[in-house]
Formats: C-alpha cells, sequence, structure tokens
C-alpha cells in the first residue's frame, strides 16, 4: 500500500494523539471525581495539629492519615491507632456545616483499653466498650462556636452518636449507630 504524504501524517496525528490520550484512559477513578477533602484540628494535650487534606475523590491519602492518626492518638499511653475515615469524614462534614475559620479542639481520639478502663475507674462518663478504643470517636470543641450549636449540627448530620457535655464544654462524636445523650 502506497501512503500519500497527507495519509502518512494523519495517520501519525492520530497515532500520536492516541499514545498521549491513554493514560487518561486508565487514569484511577480519583481524576474522575476529584472533590477534596480537608480537614483541620488540634490536640489540646499536645498542642499538635494537622490541617490539610486528606482525602481527593474517593481515596484516602495514606500519608494525611499518618499524620492524623498520630496527632489524636492516646496522648496518655502514646499509643497510635489507625482512625476510622468515615469519623474525619464527619469531622470535614460538620466542620462546612457550622462554618468558620478556628480549626476542632480534640480532648480525646484513640483511647487504648487500659487508658480507657483508668478512665473508667475514675468517672462514671467512660462507656466500658468505648468507641475511641476502636478509633471511632472523638470529643471535640470550636472555640468560634459553642457547644449547643456544635451538638445541634452534629445531631442533624443524623451520623453516628453525638454525646452532649455542656459543663466540660465539649461534644462527643463517633461512627457508631445514630444516638445521641
Amino acid at each position: 500500500m502506497v501512503y500519500s504524504r497527507r495519509k502518512f501524517l494523519t495517520h501519525s496525528l492520530l497515532a500520536i494523539g492516541g499514545v498521549m490520550a491513554a493514560p487518561a484512559l486508565v487514569r484511577p477513578a480519583v481524576a474522575v471525581n476529584n472533590a477534596v477533602r480537608k480537614v483541620s484540628f488540634r490536640n489540646m494535650h499536645t498542642g499538635e495539629s494537622f490541617s490539610g487534606i486528606y482525602k481527593v475523590g474517593d481515596h484516602y491519602l495514606p500519608d494525611a492519615f499518618e499524620q492524623i492518626n498520630y496527632v489524636l492518638r492516646d496522648f496518655r499511653s502514646g499509643d497510635v491507632f489507625p482512625m476510622d475515615p468515615q469519623l474525619i469524614d464527619l469531622l470535614s462534614t460538620l466542620h462546612g456545616r457550622i462554618g468558620g475559620d478556628e480549626p476542632f479542639e480534640i480532648l480525646s481520639g484513640y483511647r487504648s483499653p487500659k487508658t480507657n478502663a483508668r478512665l473508667r475507674r475514675a468517672s462514671t462518663g467512660v462507656a466500658k466498650n468505648s468507641l475511641h478504643m476502636k478509633g471511632m470517636a472523638t470529643d471535640i470543641r470550636l472555640p468560634e462556636h459553642s457547644t449547643a450549636e456544635l451538638r445541634r449540627q452534629a445531631i442533624a448530620l443524623k451520623t453516628g452518636g453525638v454525646g452532649y457535655y455542656p459543663r466540660s464544654n465539649f461534644v462527643h462524636v463517633d461512627t457508631g449507630r445514630f444516638r445521641t445523650w
């Protein structure tokens, strides 16, 4: 088969275009749904914080979670535990609903079973099978907003548990079944 110069250039450009377009066909789903999720919080006991992107599309970022898990570790024992990604989604959504620029103040993230048992002996408000021990709960407040407003917004999400502790000035949120106290 004899190619004219025009056919040769046309086929060459199509081939080059196909090679250049090929990566777009094999990109992961994150390229299609590139919604970015951010969260910002500060551990009140250690002063450490995380502020940044933790999820792009449907993909959680391992490096971000390594930092998140460390900041939300059991500050009493130093134990680091993988936090439930849905808990971080809940915090991000809650912050978006309530607004403001201040990061969440974290009073408690992960708790080791040993820490939880010690706290339980010292207080009646600590659950024996606390979701803090599974990385599924955190106790929070937002300095710019009342804990009553934070509680109201968390309940409106109808996601997980919401505990209100006005005397101690914090709200508990978790990714267990929906309930309030």
